[in-house]
């Protein structure tokens, strides 16, 4: 029985795979079985931060797995506290920390935490969170709900938790605040939506109107965080300050993770929420290596960079493309029909390159923040000789 076999044979068949067994990694390089290299331009969907098989990073992790890997959160975890003043210093939000193990989770706390604060701030229970169109939020229940996608919300999975409205852009928004509305979560930056980022002076004005109307601001950045924009948050970059952020991917450089960062600091207290595996010794001391290496980094030349060649593929392929989208290192172009997207992705990885796709036709970009000018040359290489075969 070969790995395709056993997959389709044991494995719950969740995911449209590409069968393509990977056995090592380098920087933003990727080795086949018959050590075929692949460019790597998605790291993971936004995770491996740092590329792959990174020095920091693994020597970390090795010198924490051979003392403890796990104990609970009924004991007092080093690099979690560590971690957490990290992220308070490299924001610049004194903020506290409460760590789960993915985006989705992260979310889910955030909700809760809003939930509990419309419950106890207000004389009427406030419990309704907007979020918007094209959001996307997690895989769980209640965030499936929060994501403000239809084709999320089918019938399988029905009945679906309530106290979620969607609004169709920023602007919506205001019109859509009742005196049950407790808090507005959106992304900087959609993702699944199609790599879109926002205006800043719309979420700036955002931003000022929720905070004189005691509505919490829950930025989601579970995808845009830990550099991946150019800042250490997109939330930096737009120059404002949430109630609550959320984050992921990056932050664990492969390990997964999860954080809730809240201003709002009493809130939730003991027996509110948990986490078994949250914040534990591996994931936490993962996101400390993850942050020593990119805070060092000088990272504008790169992106300028890569996105100098965004726009030569843009240029020199207006057949296929008709714009590129995006800020820092969430990078998209966007496709002229999902029928031209889907080829471009199958020619893309038979030229050994890995890319993603998002929604409204995006051909999504996320490479490691430590990406080296040689990898993006390579890399585009690659795509451009996929383009010519589409």
């Amino acid at each position: 029985m070969n790995l395709e076999e056993m997959d389709k044979k044991f494995v719950m068949q969740t995911y449209a795979r590409d069968y393509t067994n990977f056995r090592r990694g380098e920087g933003s390089r990727l080795f086949d079985e018959d050590e075929n290299d692949y460019i790597d331009f998605a790291s993971g969907i936004g995770v491996n931060s740092v590329g792959h098989n990174n020095p920091t990073l693994v020597n970390k992790l090795t010198t924490q797995i051979s003392n403890i890997i796990h104990i609970s959160n009924l004991q007092v975890i080093e690099p979690q506290a560590k971690l957490a003043q990290e992220l308070a210093r490299i924001s610049g939000y004194d903020m506290v920390s409460f760590f789960a193990n993915s985006g989705a989770e992260a979310n889910e706390g955030a909700i809760k935490l809003a939930r509990k604060y419309g419950q106890i701030k207000f004389d009427n229970k406030r419990y309704k969170v907007i979020t918007l169109e094209h959001s996307f939020h997690g895989r769980t229940i209640t965030t499936v709900r929060a994501t403000g996608q239809e084709s999320f919300h089918n019938d399988n999975f029905s009945p679906y938790p309530d106290g979620f409205n969607y609004v169709s852009d920023i602007d919506s928004i205001y019109s859509s605040i009742d005196d049950e509305t407790v808090a507005v979560m959106i992304e900087l930056v959609q993702g699944e939506g199609g790599v879109e980022p926002f205006d800043k002076a719309q979420i700036q004005k955002l931003a000022s109107f929720l905070k004189e109307n005691d509505i919490l601001l829950i930025v989601d950045e579970v995808q845009t965080g830990v550099y991946r924009t150019g800042e250490f948050l997109a939330s930096n970059l737009y120059e404002i300050e949430p109630d609550i952020v959320t984050l992921a991917k990056g932050l664990g450089g492969g390990v997964p993770i999860g954080v809730v960062m809240s201003k709002h600091k009493d809130i939730l207290v003991a027996g509110d929420h948990g986490s078994t595996f949250g914040g534990n010794y591996l994931s936490t001391t993962a996101g400390l290596a993850v942050l020593e290496v990119l805070e060092k980094l000088d990272i504008k030349e790169t992106i300028e960079y890569f996105e100098q060649k965004l726009e030569e593929v843009l240029k020199n392929h207006s057949d296929k493309f008709n714009k590129s989208v995006g800020l820092g290192f969430m990078r998209g172009l966007r496709a002229n029909n999902s029928g031209l997207l889907a080829n471009i992705m199958k020619e893309s990885i038979s030229n050994r390159l890995i890319l993603l796709k998002a929604g409204r036709n995006t051909l999504r970009f996320l490479p490691s923040i430590t990406i080296t000018k040689d990898e993006i040359d390579e890399g585009f290489r690659r795509l451009d000789r996929a383009l010519k075969n589409v």
